[in-house]
């Protein structure tokens, strides 16, 4: 399976790092999956490192995924290694918030903890046993 550990959806953020639909579409099509990356500059529809970035984004990205890859598609790739992410995070310790994002916009209980973290268990377990 294609697997984008760190990357967001380009309709959204024209960064070069982003996917295309046609991208989205081989890694699907390969059983693979994307996780969302929390740096801003490949969030924000502008492209700017600005950690006054709101999580509505972050869950416009998400749905897009999952518009495109399904449920079992997607995951939290973040990046707390040093990019600017949104203030409202963070760090590790603001996730729950992101969490909450999600299921205020309709996501249920299992598809949250598919996101957050069952995906890549499955992921793992696919590709390296």
């Amino acid at each position: 399976p294609l697997v984008a550990t760190h990357s967001n959806v380009h309709a959204i953020c024209g960064h070069s790092r982003n996917l295309t639909e046609w991208q989205l579409g081989a890694i699907r099509d390969s059983g693979g999956m994307v996780g969302l990356n929390f740096a801003t500059g490949f969030l924000r529809e502008d492209g700017k490192m600005n950690a006054d970035t709101s999580l509505d984004i972050m869950v416009r990205h998400v749905d897009s995924l999952l518009q495109a890859l399904g449920e079992d598609g997607v995951g939290l790739g973040s990046d707390f290694d040093g990019a600017m992410i949104p203030a409202v995070i963070g760090d590790v310790t603001g996730l729950p918030k992101l969490l909450d994002a999600f299921a205020a916009r309709g996501f249920g209980r299992a598809l949250i903890e598919k996101i957050a973290y069952r995906n890549w268990i499955s992921m793992l377990e696919k590709t390296i046993g």
